[in-house]
């Protein structure tokens, strides 16, 4: 079974496809917010370079957030937008989910965080379990500080990885036991949404279409800015 996976939560824009071989071709781009521009293209070439028509995708699979607003909407609607031209079901995956899952063998507790502008970060945190990750608290927007002080009264050894966690590494500083991931960590991967999409498709662990929203844990810039100048 092909997974298409579409991830544009963050200032990233990635796609790949995959099976149960592993990951067959890849894309990613950091363009701003050009997301909705280098999208299909990307579809396009990652399906050359894997010689892969659309009609043998099995599966679409989306980062469903939390992120930035714009390319949440962008992703998960060209997601339904195929899935629906295909008639091939969907699965959802959290875009903190994806930070975590690639640093899986990581001692103690690793911190998924995510820049979410206006001085806060989208976060949750994990811990290691056989052959992946399991989350400990739940997704929240919070301000990088909120985060330091639960990881400082926590005491355990903990990975910071997500461009939120690179952005705000200062704030982290006097945090004992916390160590900020590089730049290689610092964007969800389209690879690993792949990779965890794929054993779901085989169980059948689909979501439909309709079903399918985005996780923004917090209202859109422009509506906020639209309610602050109609209360002006």
């Amino acid at each position: 079974m092909i997974v298409l996976g579409i991830e544009t939560a963050t200032a990233r824009v990635g796609c790949a496809l995959g099976g149960s071989e592993g990951t067959f071709a890849a894309f990613s781009a950091t363009r701003g917010r050009r997301h909705a521009e280098t999208l299909v293209p990307a579809i396009e070439f990652v399906c050359r370079q894997a010689r892969v028509e659309l009609a043998e995708i099995g599966v679409v699979a989306v980062d469903v957030g939390p992120g930035l607003f714009t390319g949440l909407r962008v992703g998960v609607a060209t997601a339904k937008a195929m899935a629906q031209a295909l008639r091939v079901p969907m699965v959802g995956l959290s875009s903190l989910d994806l930070l975590a899952f690639p640093v899986r063998h990581a001692r103690g507790l690793v911190a998924a965080v995510i820049d979410a502008r206006r001085g806060e970060v989208f976060c949750a945190l994990y811990r290691a379990v056989p052959g992946g990750v399991q989350r400990v608290t739940e997704p929240r927007a919070c301000p990088p500080g909120e985060l330091a002080t639960e990881l400082v009264a926590r005491g355990e050894d903990c990975l910071l990885v997500g461009d939120g966690a690179v952005r705000y590494a200062a704030v982290f500083d006097d945090a004992k036991h916390v160590t900020v991931g590089g730049d290689g960590l610092a964007f969800p991967s389209a690879s690993a949404l792949v990779e965890l999409a794929h054993p779901r498709a085989i169980r059948e662990d689909f979501v439909h279409v309709s079903e399918l929203a985005p996780l923004y844990l917090r209202k859109a810039d422009a509506q906020v800015n639209w309610e602050q100048r109609a209360s002006a």
